[in-house]
């Protein structure tokens, strides 16, 4: 068995009680005291969060903008310098590799943040697909650490460390600045729903600098939180977790992510021929979110019943939305199967009827 990957907070995590878990190769926080207290903390007042695991990349050279605009579905040329993109990338059957933030700092140069678990896998399929592009890909995982500070707090307390002028600072929009002494790029995105910044700064930095945020946000209700809480806080939101709503087999079309998939930018991308087929037909598959009424969580991979019983479908996300008080998830199902009528879940013999929600599950205030 290979040795768990450690981030640079590692023995903060164990000093401050973290519980620690297998993620993805990485020995990370599940929770520190109690994942109900640190979702409803990141929701009223603020949470800190390890995301230090995130990969990220540099995309440079005088083809970089035409190499992105190839790889992701999102039109990178409607960046401008300070500005963060979404988007998926995608095979050429329409499958994601992954889903990704895609920050401009200056035209021939980009910064790509992706997911842990997909560093290798994505490194691998970029580098195959700028053949051709006058561009350089270069692997700064190991150089940057990352902190979240999110909720409706994380302003005032990130604001008394620091003299960037957070306010100033629109959201998907970063900047450079300085935070308790430490050089960051300052992102005001998050993973939560809610109003809050991300920090990339050097792994050095990373302890003393979750601790200076520790102690300034210490009067504003600021919790630690762990990866149950940003799971549960991004369930709620309706954010997609690759690996559950996206994967290399589902796309963005049937993930309801229609709105990063454009069509009219100039230039193909990779997976525009089978996006365009798969949103014409009327048959594909829907990602659906849905509540129970119940406390009872429905795990992922649960099969999805119609009215008749016969199974059609089967639950992707599932957890208990600690503001809502009852069961949430999402599940991938034929878009026949949701216009039908009923959907439902059997848990021991009990079958619980599935109330489809657009979400978000609840109201989000995120700035503007």
């Amino acid at each position: 068995m290979s040795e768990l990957q450690r981030t640079p907070l590692h023995a903060f995590h164990v000093a401050h009680g973290g519980r620690m878990v297998d993620f993805a190769g990485w020995d990370m926080p599940v929770q520190y005291q109690s994942i109900l207290e640190e979702h409803k903390a990141v929701r009223t007042t603020a949470g800190l969060f390890d995301v230090s695991h995130m990969g990220e990349a540099d995309v440079t050279g005088p083809g970089a903008e035409a190499f992105l605009n190839r790889l992701v579905t999102n039109d990178v040329s409607k960046l401008y310098p300070g500005r963060v993109l979404y988007s998926p990338m995608c095979r050429p059957d329409g499958g994601v590799v992954d889903d990704l933030l895609v920050y401009m700092h200056e035209p021939e140069r980009y910064f790509l943040v992706i997911n842990a678990s997909n560093i290798a896998k994505d490194l691998a399929w970029m580098r195959e697909q700028a053949a051709g592009f006058d561009v350089t890909i270069t692997d700064r995982s190991d150089d940057y650490a990352l902190l979240a500070v999110q909720g409706p707090k994380a302003e005032t307390i990130l604001q008394s460390l620091t003299g960037a002028k957070l306010g100033m600072l629109r959201y998907y929009h970063f900047g450079e600045g300085t935070v308790a002494g430490v050089h960051c790029y300052i992102s005001r995105t998050g993973y939560t729903g809610e109003d809050g910044f991300e920090l990339y700064h050097a792994t050095s930095d990373a302890p003393a600098l979750a601790e200076a945020i520790m102690q300034a946000g210490a009067a504003h209700g600021l919790q630690l939180a762990g990866l149950g809480a940003r799971d549960s806080l991004r369930l709620e939101a309706g954010y997609p977790l690759y690996g559950h709503e996206l994967n290399d087999d589902l796309s963005p079309i049937a993930a309801g992510l229609g709105w990063t998939v454009k069509f009219q930018k100039e230039g193909s991308f990779t997976g525009a021929e089978a996006l365009q087929a798969e949103k014409a037909d009327p048959a594909r598959r829907r990602v659906v979110f849905f509540r129970t009424g119940d406390r009872r969580i429905v795990r992922a991979g649960a099969e999805v019943l119609d009215a008749s019983g016969a199974v059609v479908g089967s639950v992707l996300s599932g957890t208990m939305s600690p503001m809502l008080g009852e069961a949430i998830g999402s599940a991938l199902v034929p878009a026949a199967a949701v216009e039908a009528g009923e959907l439902a879940v059997d848990l021991r013999g009990k079958k619980f009827v599935l109330q489809l929600v657009k979400p978000p599950f609840v109201e989000l205030k995120k700035s503007s």
